[in-house]
This record gives structure tokens, C-alpha cells and sequence, in this order.
């Protein structure tokens, strides 16, 4: 296994292997030698396995004799480690290694609306679809549909929960939904659908900021939907001055309460994690850790005798715009779409400060992954597996099973928008800041439903963090 590993690291670097980083993580790619223009299954296994029994931080779990006649989904299915209470819930192959790199950076076919599917009250298989948020500029957006809009059918057809995979997973570019209101507790149909055209839309994460001053406190606000550093990729940080630019808004303005909005956010970028933790922490100079990495035994024992620890160490970035000796604490608004990156600045800000958090237990990812795709173009297959798990500066990585809020709050069914300081989850931070309350706390308008699937699972995969670029690679 030792010399599995040696030889493959040094063949990953002789390539000139990439490395992408990404809650999904890194990126790190070796080219298949073969020189047959069409790969076969057999050729992405081999690459996958090769790829898995070097970086997959349960390498030593692998099977020990896979089966690599099987189809790549899988035959890398077959590969994971599934062992419920501390195996991977979030390692995946897709098809096409080129859509899986534009989702990273927030680039995907998309009619521009998020939202949440519920069951229907009354013992029926009836489902309802709520609007969460809307891209702005998207057709979803021109179309006039916003957040907490209701439909019920899709295409002509009722949404029900034996159809609505089925449904959704056959879509063409044209869509076509059918919008119902609550009236006196009940849904009612609205009279006219609505239809929008699906296009290749980059997703601004940087979603709202507002600054409030209530109760002689200056508070910040800032709806942060992806980490995503920019919409060139890792390299374009421009998304992330965007943030920057927020919270020199907030230093500028005396801002000494902060509101986090996370809670649709399902991860990404590492680094951009970073750029965010650094514009909060009291404590975020150049030398003091975020957080740090522990990759596979084999890595590791690598990394330990090359005296090469700390390059496993990530520190905070000294900002201007940070405005962390300003707060006591930050609130942070979560639900069970909240992950990986996400989680990850939790963690990493509270060994410094008090993290409040409001709304529902997040996802329970301290782990991160890797973009994995082979530079010739030969084998068209992208792979995102689990290659490091993540502690923060107290050594502490203990939110497998997510983050529980310290207060809990839900979203009503027709949720108002982001920035209502009656809406419910926002309401509540304001309520602990000022101690007036905004919004009766946990009023909703309509029925408590069953939730059934949401479309943000969708976004790069769901629940992604991606590594930094600077990964250690074994050499001589």
C-alpha cells in the first residue's frame, strides 16, 4: 500500500496534476496513458481506483478486490466507506468532470428559483413546492415568481411524492409552474401558471447585506448563499471582494451586532470560508489558525516526516474591513441545509468569539473533498471524494452529527423575505440583540408541513467544501 502510494502521488505530480480546492475541496487530476480515444469502463475504474487508494481519507477501507466490470457509478459506489456512525456521507462521481467544475463555481442550467417541497396536510400524497430565493436577472426573476411563492404542479402536472423525481428529473429547458396562496389555512389554486426557459446562470452568492439600528445597537446583516470565490474559479476572487466591500460598509458604519445568514448555504470554497471567518474574528491575524487538516495515514506519515505539519495549518488573512473588534459574539441563522463551509466557519470562529446560532441542526460535515478529473480529456468522468477531515484551532471537528441550534426556529411555509425584520429566523437574532421582538417567535401563516426534498441538495452536489490549492504533494 505504502509503495501504491508513493508511486502514485509522484505520478499525479510529474503530470502536472491540478489541484482544486472546495468543501468540495481540491482539485488534483492524473491523465489516463492509454492511448485509446475512447475510454472504457474498465479504463475509468482503473483511474478511479488509482485516484481513491491515494487521496481518499478512508483509503485504508477500500475493498480489497473491487469488482471493475461494473459501471463507474457504481463501481465507485462500491468503493466508499459506509460505516453509519463516523463513514462518508458525501463522496460522489458525476458524468461530466466539466459540469462538476462549473457547479463549483456557481455556473449551472438553472430557471433561477430555490425551493423547498413539502407534503401536503391531511393524510394526502399531494406535494407543495415553497420559493426560498430567486436569482436576481434570472427567468425565475423575470418572470415575477419570489420568495415564498407556492406551486403545486409542474408542466400541467400535480405535484405528488410518487411523481415529482420523476417529474423534475425529465425537465426541459421550458417550465411551467402552476402557483397556489394559503386562504384561511387552506391552499388554493391560482388561476394562471407561470412559464420560465432554464439557462446557464452564474449564481452571485453575495445574495443581500442591509445594516439596521434598533435598540442602540448597529447591526449587520448579510444573506450569504455559496462559497464560491468568484465566477472565474479559485483564482477569481471577486465574489470574495464583493464580501469585503460589504464589510467595509459595516466597519464604516459602527456595525457591533452581526446576523450571518448561512442558512441556505450548502458549502464550497475553503478559501473563501477563510475571507469570511477573517472579516469576523476578533482575533484573525496572519498567524493565528482557522483551521487545520488531517488527511489518510499514509499522507500523513508522509507529511509528519517530511517536517511538514504546518503546511496542514490554515491561518486567518489580517483584513482592513474586519470588523471583529467591534462584536462579542455573531448570529448565525441555520436550518438542515446548512454545511460544510458553512459549518466550517462556525467551528472556526468559535474558539475566539460566542457563535450563536438560530434556526435548525445543519448537515454535520467536518469533512472535505477534492475535485478529481483527468486533464487530457480522455475520460470525460469527474470524481469529488472525502480526502481530509477538519479541526478548528482547539482541536475540534465533534459536528458529525451538525451543529444544534442554540435557539431552534423555523421557516413558515411562505416564508417573507430576507431583510423583513418580522420574518421569523431574522426576527429571532433581533429579538436576542435588542430584546424586542419583531416577530411573534415561531409564528408561521399556513400549516407545519413535512419536508420531502429540496433543490439546493442539487447545488455542486450539496453540502460541499473545497480545499485550498496549496495541498502538499508527496515527493522526493
Amino acid at each position: 500500500m505504502k509503495f501504491h502510494f508513493w508511486r502514485s502521488a509522484l505520478a499525479l505530480l510529474a503530470s502536472g496534476a491540478f489541484l482544486m480546492t472546495s468543501c468540495k475541496d481540491a482539485e488534483n487530476v492524473a491523465p489516463v496513458t492509454s492511448l485509446s480515444e475512447t475510454a472504457s469502463d474498465a479504463d475509468v475504474n482503473k483511474w478511479v481506483l488509482d485516484t481513491m487508494s491515494t487521496w481518499y481519507y478512508w483509503n485504508d477501507k477500500l475493498p480489497a478486490n473491487p469488482n471493475l466490470a461494473q459501471d463507474p457509478e457504481s463501481f465507485f459506489e462500491s468503493l466508499l466507506y459506509k460505516n453509519p456512525s463516523d463513514g462518508d456521507r458525501f463522496s460522489w462521481i458525476q458524468k461530466s468532470a466539466d459540469e462538476l467544475r462549473s457547479s463549483l463555481s456557481g455556473s449551472t442550467k438553472t430557471d433561477g428559483m430555490e425551493f423547498q417541497l413539502y407534503r401536503q396536510p391531511g393524510g394526502t400524497n399531494a406535494l407543495v413546492g415553497s420559493v426560498l430565493y430567486v436569482l436576481p436577472g434570472s427567468p425565475a426573476d423575470k418572470a415575477g415568481i419570489k420568495r415564498g411563492d407556492l406551486f403545486t404542479s409542474l408542466n400541467g402536472q400535480p405535484l405528488t411524492t410518487t411523481n415529482y423525481g420523476d417529474l423534475f428529473g425529465s425537465l426541459g429547458d421550458v417550465r411551467s409552474y402552476g402557483f397556489s396562496t394559503v386562504q384561511n389555512g387552506q391552499l388554493s389554486n391560482t388561476s394562471t401558471p407561470k412559464q420560465v426557459t432554464a439557462t446557464v446562470f452564474q449564481e452571485n452568492p453575495v445574495f443581500k447585506d442591509s445594516v439596521y439600528t434598533m435598540g442602540g445597537k448597529t447591526i449587520g446583516y448579510l444573506v450569504y448563499n455559496q462559497f464560491i470565490n468568484g465566477p472565474g474559479g479559485f483564482d477569481d476572487h471577486s465574489y470574495d471582494q464583493q464580501v469585503d466591500n460589504v464589510f467595509a460598509k459595516f466597519k464604516a458604519r459602527g456595525v457591533n451586532e452581526l446576523v450571518l445568514d448561512l442558512r441556505y448555504n450548502p458549502g464550497g470554497s475553503v478559501t473563501a470560508a477563510v475571507n469570511l471567518a477573517s472579516l469576523i474574528s476578533p482575533k484573525a491575524t496572519n498567524s493565528t489558525i482557522f483551521a487545520s487538516y488531517e488527511y489518510n495515514k499514509a499522507f500523513m506519515d508522509y507529511i509528519r516526516s517530511e517536517g511538514a505539519i504546518d503546511q496542514l495549518r490554515y491561518p486567518f488573512v489580517s483584513k482592513a474591513q474586519n470588523i471583529g473588534s467591534n462584536l462579542q459574539r455573531v448570529f448565525v441563522l441555520t436550518t438542515g441545509r446548512t454545511a460544510s463551509a458553512s459549518e466550517l466557519v462556525i467551528n472556526g470562529l468559535k474558539p475566539y468569539m460566542n457563535v450563536v446560532t438560530i434556526g435548525d441542526t445543519t448537515v454535520g460535515k467536518n469533512v472535505g473533498s477534492q475535485t478529481f478529473y483527468d486533464p487530457t480529456g480522455r475520460i470525460k468522468w469527474g470524481i469529488q471524494p472525502i480526502i481530509t477531515k477538519i479541526f478548528n484551532a482547539k482541536g475540534q471537528s465533534d459536528y458529525t452529527n451538525g451543529f444544534a441550534p442554540n435557539t431552534l426556529a423555523f421557516e413558515p411555509l411562505n416564508p417573507k423575505a430576507f431583510g423583513d425584520i418580522t420574518e421569523t429566523m431574522l426576527g429571532e437574532a433581533f429579538y436576542q440583540i435588542t430584546g424586542s421582538r419583531t416577530a411573534r417567535r415561531g409564528a408561521v401563516s399556513g400549516p407545519v408541513l413535512q419536508e420531502v426534498r429540496s433543490s439546493i441538495e442539487r447545488k455542486a452536489a450539496g453540502s460541499n467544501m473545497f480545499l485550498p490549492d496549496n495541498l502538499p504533494v508527496p515527493h522526493k
